[in-house]
């Protein structure tokens, strides 16, 4: 990770005291621009209106209306105008509810920062800062960019977002002179601060060098956000299935309007004979069913605590193989909890407790600390002289505080460390670092407490770090999270692998994969430098396999890719910028929202909201169970749409007139389009889980049985209508009376089809049938209206006529998915 950078930026600025101007920060900033990483999202209702105008079905009714006007029917002009109501409102309340769902992370982080400027401290955005300003980041806060620590004291800084050490690491004031002779220097020097870490302890005066996307942090996330993202599968099939419609549709129409012209039935009927075909075989339904039921997704997502940032992620969740998640946070909770006090025999526990206390501070920010302190509160007459605070060099934090009877000297740190400081037996100390081991074994975290007592007068104010007495040790453990070892087993019945990538210790994480019984008594590991090795000697990764230890974020990636290279659709959970990679990498990248950072985020396909891991598990769960439905709607609009724009084209290729007039298409794109967005999307499913996914990058919607059964149904249902329609004709050749028999039979089938694929699993789909059969109805036999739309009334025989056509298309679609339902 480590860069190197000029520092040219920074000329004359050595001096730690001196802050920009006003004017100087202006015209930097016009130079190197403002400290943000990405730009927002548009939203609103001008970018909902723009999204809805793009629908095909609103600018044919414009038109149709338009050539009504033209010809003088005013009567039909005015029915296209007024169904542009209902169409317009239906799409601009899916745009808007798609846009809804993805627009709320934008700009989530964007905090403020104390700067020097005119001579006087002044607070200002994050985003206004330029390289040369000088900012104030005190203990807790997070650094606003990258840059030169020029003053400070005590400096620890929690860089986990960057590294993914959970260490503090121990920060240094760079030296004048050495600030006046560099010219390019590393950003991971000590002297360092970075964006998105943050101040444990002291406050540090922050001389910023890089800003916004040329920051370490914004790097990461500018070259994972520029990446782009495979179109997924389904997305690749559903575009090329709309080409291939719509030169088809081209090619149709203008034949269709070439021979009406050249058969004499004029100009006004070859234009609209090719509208009608056009806005029937125009498949926009598509394009429009899956965004709606991606949208459908992001919210149901979102209610499972998983916030969808890219839509087209719903399809890839319900795909997945294998998750390969974080311990910490995700599969536990993330805190430690003091679980078991092992005090020296002259030692009581309390004692214990309080000299924990004592070597703790309260604002370090430092989670063993906080664990400690909310376990050993310290005496209340404490009063601290001198502390010196843990880093990863000295591994030990030293307290020196006033107690009435003298001074207490209070450490703790890595047993081995506190063991060293103190005078044993060699024996003893041989027991103590096996109870250590063993703890540890046992996916504990283990610290040692040392103390020792002082007369006022002789500390001479340095460390002391001799003639110590060993206290005890204290242990802590994160405990698993309460349901993830039933969401485990869940994946393991429902065919999904899973894999805790940690960098603990090896025992560690053997002892919590056993709690959430994952490989159950004897789970398999691998370390991250043996998977290293495995995968340069181009080995597969193994499938038992459940934990990978001591890993680090390279390893993280190469597994990941590894695995997707065996055909597995992978989903990665992380938090830190050093899982960025493996998040952008995997088919799902799955942020924590909780304690996650910014870059994490924004190249994350879903971030948890609660860091909980049977989180993903209802979202693979609910991915499933949208995809399976998402199938059944396809296979409703292809059964319908294929006798529609058969019966649209051969009719009146044959020398007949006109089947369907405009209105009738209106009239069934309100019947379709609200059936195939409605109906399906909310059918439950027949497992928890859904069926098992397929592996590998190129699965098939539909297999070879299921279009067998769309072609049957599409080509039995193509018959009636057409068939009705030559027979409804008779002899005394009556247009409006064959056109009505047709259409309905068409309705009716649609209805069939519907009931068969939902079974009438839900409110939606009794509401369709019912309402487009009770109103299809009520337009034939209401004589005004009948005029109104070129229908007639039917006899008894001919309404029978159309109900055995419904039941028969619904009795095929029952037949062909008979044998299909027990998988699914």
């Amino acid at each position: 990770m480590r860069r190197s950078v000029s520092m040219q930026r920074l000329d004359g600025l050595v001096d730690p005291r001196q802050g920009l101007s006003t004017a100087e920060a202006q015209a930097r900033s016009a130079r190197y621009g403002p400290n943000t990483i990405i730009p927002g999202v548009r939203s609103g209702w001008r970018t909902t209106l723009a999204d809805t105008l793009r629908d095909p079905m609103l600018w044919f009714l414009l038109a149709t209306g338009a050539l009504f006007t033209l010809i003088g029917s005013y009567t039909e002009a005015l029915v296209m105008l007024l169904a542009l109501v209902p169409l317009f409102g239906m799409d601009a309340y899916l745009h808007r509810r798609t846009q809804a769902s993805v627009e709320g992370l934008s700009g989530r982080l964007a905090t403020t920062a104390r700067v020097l400027r005119d001579g006087s401290q002044q607070t200002v955005a994050t985003e206004g800062l330029v390289p040369g300003d000088l900012v104030l980041v005190r203990s807790g806060e997070f650094f606003p960019a990258d840059g030169l620590i020029v003053a400070g004291e005590e400096l620890q800084v929690d860089e986990s977002t960057l590294t993914g050490e959970a260490w503090p690491v121990h920060k240094q004031v760079v030296e004048r002179e050495l600030f006046s002779n560099i010219r390019e220097t590393a950003v991971e020097d000590v002297y360092w601060g970075l964006a998105g870490t943050r101040q444990l302890t002291g406050h540090a005066w922050l001389r910023v060098a890089l800003t916004g996307a040329e920051t370490l942090y914004g790097e990461v996330v500018r070259s994972a956000v520029a990446g782009t993202h495979a179109q997924t599968p389904l997305q690749r099939s559903v575009a090329h299935l709309v080409k291939v419609l719509i030169v088809a549709a081209i090619a149709f129409c203008l034949a269709l309007a070439w021979l009406r012209y050249h058969q004499g039935h004029g100009l006004v009927d070859a234009l609209l004979s090719a509208l009608t075909l056009a806005i029937a075989a125009l498949p926009e339904e598509f394009p429009v069913v899956l965004t709606f039921f991606l949208g459908v997704g992001v919210y149901r997502l979102a209610r499972r605590r998983a916030l969808v940032r890219r839509s087209l992620v719903v399809e890839n969740i319900g795909r997945v193989s294998c998750v390969c998640s974080d311990k910490t946070g995700t599969l536990t909770e993330g805190r430690l909890r003091l679980t078991h006090l092992l005090p020296m025999s002259n030692i009581s526990e309390q004692r214990l407790r309080t000299l924990a206390a004592a070597a703790s501070q309260a604002d370090s920010g430092d989670p063993l600390d906080e664990a400690v302190l909310s376990n050993c509160p310290p005496p209340v007459e404490q009063h601290i002289l001198a502390r010196f605070p843990f880093t990863e060099d000295r591994r030990k934090a030293t307290m020196v505080s006033e107690q009435p009877d003298g001074l207490l000297v209070a450490v703790k740190g890595a047993p081995e460390v506190v063991l060293g400081l103190c005078e044993l037996p060699v024996a003893e100390r041989r027991d103590w670092l096996a109870a250590v081991e063993a703890y540890s074994n046992d996916g504990h975290k283990v610290i040692g407490c040392a103390y020792r007592t002082l007369a006022r007068e002789s500390w001479t104010g340095g460390e002391p770090d001799r003639g110590l007495s060993f206290a005890g040790l204290l242990a802590f453990e994160d405990p698993v999270r309460q349901g993830v070892p039933e969401a485990i087993a869940a994946c393991r019945a429902a065919g999904i692998r899973v894999i805790m990538v940690t960098g603990d210790h090896p025992g560690t994480a053997i002892a919590i994969a056993r709690e959430l019984g994952l490989g159950g008594e004897q789970p398999q590991l691998i370390t991250g430098d043996e998977l290293a090795a495995q995968i340069a000697r181009g080995e597969p990764i193994a499938s038992e396999i459940d934990i990978v230890a001591r890993t680090l974020p390279a390893q993280k990636l190469a597994l990941v890719r590894t695995l997707q290279a065996g055909g597995e659709i992978v989903a990665v959970t992380g938090d830190g910028v050093n899982d960025v990679p493996a998040l952008q990498a995997a088919d799902i990248g799955i942020a924590m929202g909780e304690r996650g950072t910014r870059s994490a985020r924004e190249v994350s396909a879903i971030v948890l909201l609660d860091d909980d891991f049977g989180s993903i598990v209802g979202a693979i769960a609910e991915g499933r169970r949208l995809f399976t439905n998402l199938q059944l709607s396809f296979q409703y609009l292809l059964m319908v749409h294929i006798p529609l724009v058969i019966t649209a084209a051969l009719i009146p290729m044959l020398g007949y007139p006109l089947l369907y007039l405009p209105i009738h298409i209106v009239w069934l794109e309100l019947i379709i389009h609200p059936t195939a967005l409605l109906v399906f999307q909310n059918l439950p499913s027949a497992h928890a889980m859904g069926p098992p996914p397929t592996k590998g990058t190129q699965p098939r919607f539909f297999d070879r049985r299921a279009w067998w059964v769309i072609l049957a149904v599409g080509a039995i249902v193509t018959l009636v209508v057409t068939s009705t329609y030559l027979n409804g004709l008779g002899a005394d050749y009556a247009v409006d009376h064959a056109r009505t028999v047709a259409l309905l039979s068409l309705i009716f089938a649609g209805a069939g089809i519907t009931a068969a694929l939902s079974r009438l699993r839900n409110i939606a789909a009794w509401l369709m049938v019912v309402v487009s059969l009770a109103l299809s109805a009520l337009l034939v036999q209401t004589p005004g209206l009948g005029t109104l739309l070129h229908l007639q009334p039917l006899h008894l025989e001919d309404w029978l006529l159309v109900l055995g056509g419904g039941l028969l298309a619904a009795l095929l679609v029952r037949l062909g998915l008979w044998r299909r339902e027990p998988r699914a």
